[in-house]
């Protein structure tokens, strides 16, 4: 499969990927504009440094590899911070690792869901973050599970539900693949399974995870998982994990499969990369 097989984001109205270059993107989340560290942005930037200065609003800054804080650059809107997609809310805030809550790339995922999702289906959403998924497929009257291993996520996830006038998710504070084997052993079925694995992280229980140590036994358990003819829905953003890997497992545990780069391009036609999107059929 060739690298050269690309999905471009694109379609979430309240976000828009102004620019990016000299490791840096510049964003718009629906009137706050912010300034947040990307390597994959390596390349020069479209617009001046200065014009960002002057548009954005909140500009994260790296005390270290991985943590910083948020400089305001210019006043925020009074009013709350959510953007939306479809009938589904997200209550965005700042952290301490330059995200805000959300990830617009996965708005290529957010549809599919929107058009697979039927109210019988059950969707299993593991690494889940702050829920998106999670919403989609309930407000399509799905029956939800939403695993994540972060307490403070779990809350945020069900911040954003509140925000879209939806209940009945049913929330799982774990690891994501001690959950799933557990589920195996339950016999238990998913019509969608949809996961975004971080490239490293730590369990509920403070467990080490590498996605290039357990990508192999995390497909291997959710092709087990799923319904005939139920889907996949997978992202993986890790340097250690290449195409052709990803390609050799889904060809090893599903029946058919669609596997490309993500990419998203700003305003000014710069081309940002974003991981693997696969998705994947029993």
């Amino acid at each position: 499969m060739s690298k050269e097989n690309k999905t471009f984001a694109t379609g979430l109205i309240d976000y828009e990927l102004i620019d990016a270059g000299g490791n840096r993107k510049l964003e718009r989340w629906g009137e706050v504009i912010t300034i947040r560290p990307e390597r994959q942005a390596y390349f020069q930037s479209g617009m001046p440094f200065s014009e960002w200065n002057e548009l954005a609003h909140l500009e994260f800054v790296l005390d270290g590899k991985k943590s910083g804080h948020w400089i305001e650059k210019n006043p925020l809107p009074k009013d709350g911070w959510e953007i939306g997609f479809e009938d589904v809310r997200f209550v965005l805030e700042t952290t301490n690792y330059k995200h805000v809550g959300l990830f617009p790339e996965q708005v290529v995922n957010w549809k599919v869901i929107d058009e697979f999702v039927a109210p019988n289906h059950k969707v299993l959403n593991l690494f889940a973050y702050t829920g998106a998924a999670s919403l989609i497929s309930r407000a399509k009257g799905a029956e939800v599970v939403h695993v994540d291993s972060v307490k403070q996520l779990i809350t945020w996830a069900r911040k954003n539900m509140e925000a879209s006038s939806l209940d009945g998710i049913r929330w799982i504070h774990e690891d994501a693949m001690k959950f799933a084997n557990r589920e195996l052993k339950r016999e238990n079925k998913y019509n969608l399974i949809v996961m975004d694995p971080p490239a490293w992280g730590v369990g509920a229980k403070k467990e080490k995870w590498k996605i290039e140590d357990k990508l192999q036994e995390l497909m291997n358990t959710v092709s087990q998982l799923l319904e005939d003819d139920g889907m996949l829905i997978m992202n993986t953003y890790s340097p250690k994990v290449e195409l052709h890997e990803i390609e050799g497992y889904a060809n090893a545990f599903f029946k058919s499969f669609e596997l490309s780069e993500l990419w998203m391009e700003t305003t000014t036609k710069k081309q940002v990369f974003y991981g693997h999107l696969l998705r994947a059929r029993k």
